[in-house]
């Protein structure tokens, strides 16, 4: 028992040691030399790695989240012994190492990772997501350490490679590129990033001269403009607007598919889902605007100061929302400012009404309550302490913790010292209390005038009024409100409207009175396609003698990246005998094609929800589904999970599964 208990206490103390590494070593910089062989999925690497001791000890560790299936540790200046356990690569020392002192080794490995990098078709990209980086890099995946990483790539020359920081060299040998990243300041693990893929790149100079680098697949050259529209705008706003000069040597900007997220903050590489790259026609419904700027926003506030655990983790996402609001507002105005505020402030409210609210320094909060209650959460504090204060403490703030870590008193106590204020109600209200200061947001959103009319307007109250208001001069989303509240009673000049009160007639009015019918069929001309694919379908319902011309008039559409026009398009051919009666088949097999593993994870979403609602599936596309349930986006696996639960519960595709599955 005596034994045990000594052995007990060992481990405890050097579990302990282990969990605070940062009291003891400070890693400042990793040099990683990779390689990636895409069909084994495979990733090898020679990094050295270089450290401080802050306090004498005999053993560091490196974290390695995936099995590394080689490895050596080569060194110069100690002797070690070293071992691989846990996910952890733990060096220990003959002698001590001496405070203050510098050593570095150097680390040869390769290994198959399991999550964090991903090879997806003919693409490679990585998503740290708070603590993953190591399951391709052995480095820290405590926040709190934070490391230089200059990268270099060796990689077929027909593709481009991305990394963090600046392309300082690239030196060409038998078809293959090796690329040389360069990181100047340090940044915690999570942030390490690079993509690979067939891209070219087009480049925007900011006002304070940082190269803005946007990359786009070699089809897409004519979405780069509506794709990345604003960006240098938003880029210039934001470096005034906070006070502090963009801390990076560039910002680079890649899509990629099927990535897990809309958008990942990586220092000076954002990576971001190519359902963002948008041709004209898709920005006015669904663009890359919002998190364009969230992302940039988060270039200082989470990758220039981090927050030191999750429990302050609103100081990254909250404040890259609020900033990213203020950016909007620069483009668009005030009545966009305070309408993002007003759905924010409702997805909050149903929350609550859910019983899902926490307090904003909850480490288990929900994005919600960390990105939106902790936006508002500033925008009250602004409106509180004046723009004057509020920016001279941010500035502050940044300038006294750049490069480093914060807790939520950090940033509080910097506006305090600004304001000349007591913030012990505000932290209270808006940091601590779980129930939502409802009141407080319905003050602040009240000193907007065109808040005022959208609350004013309510056919439930003013019942008379409500026909004349989508004639009058009241504000598009008040319009939107009233036909939403009064569909069946929209006359001719409602469709005079702009593109947004066009598409709520679209969304609203699903019964089609005959004296509207020529001024609905003008909507399959919006420049919208979620305009287009409601009418279409209302249109087919509601006029069953013009189904076909329906059909030959939408015929080329195809819509966002889910193919969302083109798609239904092909189930009302499908369900239409009279239009195009030799095509079926043709039709089907195009349907089923798009379920398959080659194309974006939305469209085969898409594409199984309508063979679903068509009884098609067949060998292939349940295939399809079945290798989805395994797909590395954790939200199409969910939902290929869920879809073939529902489709056992039918007999004919239970046996069709089974088999699928057995063989």
């Amino acid at each position: 028992m005596k034994r045990f208990l000594c052995l007990f206490f060992l481990l405890f103390v050097f579990g302990n040691l282990m969990a605070q590494q940062t009291e003891y070593v400070d890693f400042m910089s990793v040099k990683a030399d990779l390689r990636f062989d895409s069909e084994a999925k495979q990733v090898s690497g020679v990094a050295i790695y270089k450290f401080k001791i802050l306090k004498k000890t005999d053993s560091v560790y490196l974290d390695v989240r995936n099995t590394i299936d080689h490895y050596e540790i080569h060194d110069s200046n100690f002797r070690t012994r070293h071992n691989y356990h846990n996910n952890r690569l733990v060096l220990n020392f003959t002698d001590k190492l001496v405070k203050d002192s510098i050593y570095e080794f150097k680390l040869i490995y390769f290994s198959y990772p399991k999550k964090a990098i991903y090879f997806v078709d003919d693409q490679i990209w990585t998503q740290g997501q708070g603590k993953y980086t190591s399951n391709w890099l052995p480095s820290i995946d405590d926040v709190n350490d934070k490391i230089e990483f200059d990268l270099t790539v060796s990689y077929d020359s027909d593709y481009e490679v991305v990394a963090n920081g600046e392309l300082v060299n690239k030196e060409f040998s038998d078809g293959y590129t090796k690329w040389y990243y360069d990181m100047k300041k340090p940044m915690s693990s999570y942030l390490a990033a690079l993509a690979i893929g067939k891209y070219d790149k087009k480049t925007a100079i900011s006002k304070s001269g940082i190269p803005l680098v946007y990359y786009y697949y070699p089809k897409d050259s004519l979405k780069v403009e509506p794709t990345y529209r604003y960006t240098k705008q938003m880029f210039d706003f934001l470096e005034e607007e906070i006070g502090f000069a963009y801390p990076w040597q560039n910002y680079k900007q890649i899509p990629v598919k099927d990535f897990l997220y809309s958008g990942m903050e990586n220092t000076s590489l954002t990576i971001f889902s190519d359902s963002f790259v948008v041709d004209s026609t898709a920005f006015n419904d669904k663009n890359y605007i919002t998190v364009n700027a969230h992302e940039l926003a988060h270039q200082w506030f989470g990758n220039l100061v981090t927050a030191k655990s999750g429990e302050h983790h609103w100081l990254q996402e909250g404040f890259a929302t609020y900033y990213a609001l203020l950016a909007e507002r620069h483009i668009f105005g005030d009545d966009h400012y305070y309408w993002q505020l007003f759905e924010n402030a409702q997805e909050l409210i149903a929350q609550e009404k859910a019983g899902q609210s926490t307090s904003l320094l909850d480490p288990k909060s929900t994005s919600a309550t960390f990105y939106k209650k902790g936006a508002w959460a500033l925008h009250v504090l602004r409106e509180q302490v004046g723009d004057q204060a509020f920016k001279t403490a941010v500035k502050a703030y940044l300038e006294k913790y750049q490069f480093s870590n914060v807790e939520t008193d950090d940033f509080v106590s910097e506006v305090e010292t600004a304001s000349g204020q007591d913030l012990t109600a505000f932290v209270n209200d808006w940091l601590l209390e779980v129930k939502l200061p409802e009141d407080a947001m319905v003050t602040s959103l009240e000193q907007s005038a065109f808040m005022q009319e959208y609350f004013m307007v309510d056919c439930e109250v003013f019942t008379s009024k409500c026909t004349e208001y989508v004639s009058s001069n009241i504000s598009d989303k008040a319009k939107v409100k009233v036909i939403s509240q009064i569909p069946d009673r929209i006359h001719t000049d409602t469709f005079l409207n702009g593109l947004e009160v066009r598409q709520a007639i679209a969304r609203y009015v699903d019964k089609i009175p005959l004296n509207l019918k020529s001024e609905y069929e003008s909507l399959l001309n919006d420049e919208s396609y979620a305009t287009v694919e409601v009418a279409l379908y209302n249109l087919w319902v509601n006029f069953p003698e013009e189904r076909s011309k329906y059909l030959q008039k939408t015929k080329d559409i195809i819509g966002f990246n889910d193919y969302n026009v083109k798609l239904l398009w092909m189930a009302l051919h499908l369900n239409t005998p009279e239009y195009q009666s030799q095509q079926k088949l043709k039709v089907l097999n195009e349907l089923i094609g798009y379920s398959l593993p080659e194309h974006h994870f939305e469209l085969r979403m898409n594409a199984f929800n309508y063979l679903k609602l068509l009884g098609g599936f067949e060998i292939e596309s349940m295939k399809s589904l079945i290798q989805a349930t395994k797909h590395h986006n954790w939200r199409f696996a969910k939902f290929a999970k869920t879809l073939l639960a529902e489709l056992e519960s039918d007999l004919n595709y239970k046996i069709l599964i089974d088999k699928l599955k057995t063989d």
